[in-house]
């Protein structure tokens, strides 16, 4: 059975839930997932996770994420974006300095209130469930960080009150919101009009595959090459090689002190690091615990294994 990731480059229409049924049908295999959702409008990056790593989404949605967005300001909708009931329109007064002025507000952390349209969970309910019914509920804002957010050229195609922003955001952050947000804050109104993810975490639009491809690979025989190894959604982690005793504790829940370790340091207390087998096989994410007695850092337990037995 496979297993890894692919980049898939998600088209507009398509639910992630879709995207997984999508690609099971092509691979013919059930355990498939993916990290970090797009709605149904969004088009670009969704990384799918394949066979044992599909119990890696938990760490593998965590990474920054970044967006293409329009948005027309004037215009508000029950879901904040185009594909919504229009609940207000307002006219639109603000020059494109103020705008580029509001748009550039947003840097930095912040909280947002998740919407109604949105997979969040009250009560154990879908946000979105509730929202069909036409109930509304309080939520809870949430912390949010924008690291780098501009307004984009116009285009010959836009239309007067149409505009186009860029945003690296962190996980959790609802850039149609974010759209809503902005006309608050402008006192006319925005809905986001179309989205698409450039990139998700080290991965790019560039890196991104559609479903004929997948599909033409699979029916030649060439799919093993493009899946990627599971390892390669925690690059950004610090990697730490065991000897052959490390390896043992380390596949059986044991803590590693500094004498386990081949090659690398143990990172500070509570981050987690990617731990490699003496032959340069990946089998865990460890997270470092408190310091021992003799003043080594141990790895209290373990994230995510590669290995069915040791999930």
């Amino acid at each position: 059975m496979l297993s890894g990731f692919l980049v898939l480059n998600k088209p507009a229409g398509f639910t992630s839930h879709d995207a997984v049924a999508k690609l099971r049908g092509i691979l013919k295999m059930r355990r498939v997932g993916h990290a970090g959702t797009l709605d149904p409008m969004a088009e670009g990056v969704l990384v799918m996770l394949l066979g044992t790593a599909t119990r890696a989404s938990e760490y593998a949605s965590g990474a920054d994420k970044e967006y293409v967005a329009g948005f027309e300001l004037g215009v508000t909708t029950d879901t904040q974006d185009s594909s919504g009931t229009v609940l207000s329109r307002a006219p639109v007064t603000a020059s494109r300095q103020k705008v580029e002025e509001t748009v550039r507000g947003f840097l930095g952390q912040s909280e947002q209130m998740p919407p109604m349209y949105s997979a969040v969970q009250v009560g154990g309910v879908r946000l979105y469930d509730l929202a069909r019914q036409g109930i509304e509920v309080e939520r809870k804002s949430r912390g949010i960080t924008i690291s780098d957010i501009e307004l984009l050229p116009p285009r010959q195609e836009d239309g007067p009150n149409e505009y186009r922003l860029r945003a690296v955001c962190s996980k959790g952050a609802y850039i149609r919101t974010l759209c809503h947000d902005i006309g608050q804050r402008l006192g006319c109104g925005a809905c986001m009009t179309s989205l698409t993810r450039i990139r998700s975490g080290g991965f790019t639009l560039q890196d991104a595959l559609g479903f004929d491809e997948i599909a033409a690979a699979a029916a030649e025989g060439r799919l093993e090459s493009l899946v990627r190894p599971v390892d390669g959604l925690f690059a950004d982690l610090p990697a730490l090689v065991v000897n052959a005793e490390g390896e043992k504790r380390a596949v059986n829940g044991a803590h590693l002190t500094g004498r386990h370790l081949q090659k690398g340091s143990v990172p500070p207390e509570g981050e987690l690091c990617r731990v490699y087998a003496p032959d340069g096989g990946f089998l865990l994410l460890g997270v470092s615990g408190p310091l021992d007695r003799g003043g080594l850092a141990v790895f209290c337990r373990k994230y995510f294994t590669v290995k069915e037995e040791h999930a």
